[in-house]
């Protein structure tokens, strides 16, 4: 399984509003593509949402995922509520 922590900067005051679309309509297009989904958490003094996903086959399906109408219908929505997107793949070290 590959994993990926996403760190979003979200607009003051649209933290509500953004945890309820990513539960509404990001999340549920993120499973039927296949991902798990660990998370997700607020930092609230620095107004970020984290959260980590992951896929067996992770580039194809985030390919298939950002291609798709669903995912494409969301684009216009996402600047109303985040000033930053980082993404970084991650490595296991094992435990």
């Amino acid at each position: 399984m590959q994993h990926q922590l996403r760190i979003y900067q979200v607009k003051t005051g649209r933290m509500d509003d953004w945890v309820e679309m990513w539960r509404s309509d990001v999340l549920p297009i993120r499973r039927r593509f296949g991902f798990s989904v660990l998370g997700p958490w607020i930092i609230h003094d620095e107004s970020r949402f984290v959260w980590i996903v992951g896929h067996d086959n992770f580039s194809e399906a985030n390919a298939a995922f950002y291609d798709s109408p669903e995912r494409t219908a969301l684009e216009p929505q996402i600047p109303k509520y985040l000033d930053k997107v980082e993404a970084w793949m991650l490595d296991s070290v094992g435990v």
